[in-house]
């Protein structure tokens, strides 16, 4: 451009040029452009606000004012006897009712799983005569009550009062009375877990079911057992399926362990405060004794069983929070493990 060029700015004066507007023109084509910074100052921000919600608040303060009238129920009923309960809430026959309450628990789900993880085995057996067995058992012991088993579990000395060993049809070698191995402690466990290892056995069947096959021929194809297989491959996959009813019918067990007195067994939590409160003449207070400590062991196994669903869920639940040695999706998993490369797409010269 040259400095005599009309449209081109006083001489000095460096940049593209901007044609003024011819003379007498009006309206937007002679004003000068929006520059960026006259936007910027333009904007207005939007405040987005929620919709209200009335009826939500109003449930809210029914919701409360229930909550402060059931608390006012409790607190001021002269039924339910506080003091009483504060006297008996640690009483030394109630503890030891809790001590025989998470034993009976715990080996209860011991014998139940072990049960189940045979029968679920079973079941996916080849074998028809396993799956009829392990189809038969459920059927069995999920289609009966557990109270009216309890009863039969304590019945079964006078059913079978001696058990023999030896030759068929011929002399006895070995025979003991079921009376003397058989207690009324060892008849609720085994009937509790009986009854809870054929639940169990459908739930660890649906959890073994929910490993992709292609892993099982994967893992034959580099020669492992099937047993290896099972431990190594299946079962740690399955445990994600697997714990959240596992812990659910483990704080069910732990209920369920009230009805051991049809056995008959005496030394529960129930009959503990039953057996006192018939002594007082006082059935509320401890009955009330009784649902705290269940709760209280409740929540406790709420705990362990969060805390396992997070470990067997690394890599899969999103839900979990991210941190120092946590995994927040599986994607995040897999490069952890460092078994793929840094760029998934590398380029190839051809």
């Amino acid at each position: 451009m040259s400095p005599t060029d009309p449209n081109s700015p006083h001489p000095g004066a460096t940049g593209p040029s901007t044609p003024s507007p011819p003379p007498g023109a009006t309206g937007p084509s002679a004003a000068s452009p929006a520059t960026p910074s006259s936007s910027a100052e333009n904007f207005t921000p939007i405040r987005a606000r929620s919709a209200p919600k009335p009826g939500t608040w109003v449930a809210a303060v029914i919701v409360a004012l229930l909550v402060l009238a059931l608390i006012n129920f409790l607190i001021t009923n002269p039924v339910f006897e506080w003091d009483t309960v504060a006297t008996y809430i640690l009483d030394v026959k109630v503890v030891q009712g809790v001590g025989w309450t998470l034993l009976l628990t715990v080996l209860s789900m011991a014998l139940g799983t072990a049960v189940a993880l045979t029968a679920a085995i079973m079941r996916r057996s080849d074998n028809a005569v396993l799956r009829g067995v392990s189809w038969a058992y459920i059927f069995v012991f999920r289609g009966i009550p557990v109270y009216t088993q309890l009863v039969f579990w304590g019945l079964f000395t006078v059913i079978v009062p001696k058990v023999a060993v030896g030759v068929p049809f011929g002399p006895e070698l070995l025979s003991f009375s079921t009376r003397d191995l058989l207690t009324a402690f060892w008849a609720a466990v085994i009937g509790l877990g009986l009854n809870e290892g054929a639940y169990l056995a459908e739930i660890i069947r649906s959890g073994l079911n929910s490993v992709d096959k292609g892993q099982t021929e994967a893992s034959k194809a580099l020669g492992m057992s099937n047993g290896k297989i099972l431990r190594r491959i299946i079962v740690p996959q399955a445990m994600r399926v697997i714990v959240p009813p596992l812990g659910n019918e483990t704080i069910g067990m732990l209920k369920t362990t009230s009805l051991v007195l049809a056995v008959p067994f005496t030394l529960d939590l129930t009959f503990a405060t039953n057996g006192i409160a018939n002594k007082l003449f006082t059935p509320i207070p401890l009955l009330i004794v009784a649902a705290l400590w269940y709760l209280a062991i409740t929540s406790v196994l709420m705990v362990g069983q969060y805390y396992l669903e997070r470990h067997f869920g690394r890599g899969f639940d999103d839900r979990t929070p991210t941190g120092q040695g946590r995994r927040a999706s599986r994607q995040a998993a897999v490069n952890r493990a460092r078994t793929t490369p840094h760029d998934p797409l590398p380029e190839v010269e051809l």
